[in-house]
């Protein structure tokens, strides 16, 4: 099994312009794999996929595809190469740091020996943050007692760029199309894409021990025929899902985002492009700020930040919470309902509409 198949994330349409803006976007070794349509069913393991189904065709929306499958691998490489490209960056890593923060502002002191004296630091260290527990800031958290598992498949028969959500009993099945890969296969595979399934922990252990051939049986029969044979490829990621949101995103000189301010269900495949929206809303204000020769750390200033992110962020956890206890059930009852409203949505097109810009993240 080819080591250099990578995970990949789902770069929403809405968050490819941070990318291009930063330098990154046209730097990426591999080229981005555009996701154009996205079909949302309902089913049991095992058995055909629910007539009643909903799905969102790009071009109802505009012609810009929904987003872009980015291999993991292809932006660190990218972002590495930009950071250390940039005279006026200086990138300390691997290192430690400890930060001191005033209303007059804050000290950096790097590990190295460096010290950097600024108006404002942001916290982005991912769930655990540092800073944002030095900070004494309270999360509201909630265990979903699930694993989120991560693969790829090489699979017959072309993806036609779809990407399908499949929501069963235990929780979303969901696969992304993916570009074509040279390693997933010796000789490489022209058809490839992302696999992102959420299991109860116990079912998920289980699935997780099994060997290629198995693992592969076990995702045809949640994925059904229509990409033919099917091939595990590359590693396994899993992880335990649970929401989290932070009480506050600021605190003196300091701004919170990221998953170090907010951790969602993946039902909705939006984790990553909520991080991204914070970093687009806080770089606008600070740029703001700036030119206009305001203080980029002022309580103003991270005030304006929290306001434009921390409503955004809650709908969407509220949201992909609501889904997902919907959807991972096998009550009778429910599923008649899910499958009605499913259906009910395909056919009102100004509600399906709006689902599709929230889905590209405009």
């Amino acid at each position: 099994m080819p080591n250099a198949f990578s995970k990949n994330f789902a770069v929403a349409s809405g968050s490819r312009a941070l990318l291009e803006a930063a330098g990154l976007w046209d730097a990426l070794p591999d080229p981005p794999n555009p996701i154009l349509d996205i079909r949302v069913t309902d089913g049991r393991v095992g058995r055909p996929a629910s007539r009643l189904h909903l799905h969102f065709d790009h071009h109802e929306a505009g012609d810009a595809p929904f987003g872009w499958m980015v291999e993991a691998r292809g932006l660190r490489r990218a972002l590495n190469a930009r950071l250390r490209g940039l005279e006026t960056l200086r990138v300390h890593a691997p290192a430690e740091a400890v930060v001191e923060r005033d209303p007059r502002g804050a000290v950096v002191s790097i590990s190295d020996g460096t010290t950097v004296t600024c108006r404002l630091v942001v916290a982005a260290e991912g769930r655990r943050s540092p800073l944002r527990d030095q900070a004494g800031i309270p999360l509201t958290q909630y265990d979903y007692g699930q694993t989120g598992i991560v693969s790829a498949i090489s699979h017959d028969l072309p993806h036609h760029n779809v990407a399908m959500e499949h929501f069963l009993p235990s929780g979303p099945f969901a696969v992304l199309p993916m570009a074509p890969s040279a390693d997933a296969e010796p000789g490489g595979s022209p058809n490839v894409s992302a696999v992102v399934w959420t299991e109860r922990r116990r079912i998920a252990a289980t699935i997780l021990a099994l060997d290629d051939a198995r693992f592969a049986r076990e995702i045809r029969r949640r994925l059904g025929s229509h990409l033919g044979q099917v091939r595990a490829v590359g590693r396994r990621w899993n992880y335990p899902l649970s929401a989290m949101l932070a009480h506050r995103y600021v605190d003196t000189r300091l701004a919170v985002a990221g998953d170090a301010a907010h951790g969602i269900h993946p039902i909705a495949g939006q984790g990553l492009n909520l991080g991204f929206r914070d970093a687009i809303a806080l770089a606008d204000l600070v740029i703001e700020a700036k030119f206009a020769g305001r203080d980029p750390g002022s309580d103003e200033v991270l005030a304006r930040y929290q306001r434009a992110r921390r409503g955004d962020n809650l709908a969407m956890l509220v949201m992909t919470d609501r889904l997902d206890r919907l959807f991972s059930t096998n009550n009778p009852a429910l599923r008649l309902a899910r499958d009605l409203g499913i259906a009910a949505v395909d056919r009102a097109q100004p509600l399906k509409r709006m689902f599709m810009r929230r889905a590209m993240g405009v």
